[in-house]
């Protein structure tokens, strides 16, 4: 489904602000975990890559605010995050997120 659909949904459902904020509370909370968020120029037909071996998310650099946002809310089941090792606001951010990814 295209970004612009799931917005509205994301919105309610999720109950956040798609701002420059909201994107850097999802990246510390990434970052937490033990990956490292990069933003780059290249040919990524998702808008995004992992390598996994690094723990390195890289997205487009060209994406809105708004679609990095969503990319990453996506990406987090198939990242390997302990959530043992996140704070205490990166865990309730993470259960938040997931519960939220599984009932899509």
């Amino acid at each position: 489904m295209p970004f612009e659909q799931l917005r509205p949904y994301l919105k309610t459902s999720i109950n956040m602000k798609f701002n420059q904020h909201t994107l850097d509370k999802i990246e510390r909370m990434i970052e937490e975990g033990g990956y490292i968020v990069r933003f780059e120029k290249g040919t990524f037909q998702s808008g995004y890559c992992i390598l996994q071996q690094k723990r390195v998310v890289v997205l487009n650099k060209f994406l809105p605010t708004e679609g990095r946002i969503n990319t990453l809310i996506d990406l987090l089941p198939l990242l390997n995050i302990n959530i043992d090792d996140l704070t205490h606001e990166g865990q309730k951010l993470y259960e938040e997120l997931m519960e939220k990814e599984l009932v899509h």
